[in-house]
């Protein structure tokens, strides 16, 4: 799964806005009646405005709206696979995966996690500047398409942090149905490429120096990796 620490829970806005409201009151206890209101007033104002922008869970925006269906043309390493994106399964993931590959943000990445009989996981760039930059969390898709063998769904550590990491399903995965995995593309032709793709190292890159040192570090310490030479959408 994706790197990163799963979402904290979070005092609602309305017990913040009690508790500013409740040290306002103490902060202008002393005042006068006409100077009271209007302290009292104006600190809450801009406390209750401050911790609803504090709370606020809105994502960035990190996706240009992609076409209702789009493929995608992957060259790899082992060969060539064509992926479909249905946008009605999950428009946030869909959205977001057009927009990294219109911007190449894949090309060079690493089959990084290989489990045979489970997933093919990629989505960190060869670059650790290209990375960072496109490290960014978006919010969940409510899972309408299972986990099929074929489909792609993005890497999660827990709610609401996907960011570019994804797998590929080798087989048939309903039980990340219920964990929250939304399905949004499939591969439609070039699922034999898939199966074959290198899995002999297994789980043994590290994510974090993937991150770090990017495709220097997977060059030297696992060569035989293969890997995205491009993906494009299709014409």
């Amino acid at each position: 799964a994706a790197a990163g620490p799963a979402a904290n829970g979070a005092a609602t806005a309305a017990e913040l806005r009690r508790k500013f409201l409740r040290f306002t009151n103490i902060m202008i206890y002393r005042a006068t009646d006409k100077v009271k209101r209007d302290m009292k007033y104006a600190l809450a104002l801009t406390a209750f405005s401050l911790l609803l922008a504090g709370c606020s869970t809105a994502p960035k925006p990190t996706a240009e709206t992609g076409p209702g269906t789009y493929r995608v043309n992957f060259e790899t390493s082992r060969g060539a696979f064509v992926v479909e994106v249905n946008r009605g399964d999950a428009p946030l993931g869909a959205d977001r995966f057009y927009t990294l590959v219109k911007g190449n943000f894949y090309d060079g990445a690493r089959f990084f996690r290989v489990v045979p009989g489970f997933i093919v996981q990629f989505g960190i760039a060869g670059d650790p500047k290209v990375h960072k930059s496109r490290d960014i969390r978006f919010q969940d898709d409510p899972v309408k398409a299972t986990n099929a063998r074929g489909t792609l769904s993005f890497a999660t550590a827990g709610p609401n942090t996907r960011t570019t990491q994804m797998f590929i399903n080798l087989a048939d995965n309903p039980r990340l149905d219920g964990m929250g995995f939304s399905a949004f593309g499939k591969v439609v032709t070039g699922m034999d490429v898939v199966d074959r793709i290198y899995s002999g190292d297994g789980e043994g890159p590290e994510q974090p120096r993937i991150e770090a040192e990017g495709n220097a570090y997977l060059e030297k310490a696992f060569p035989k990796l293969d890997f995205i030479k491009s993906a494009k959408i299709a014409n």
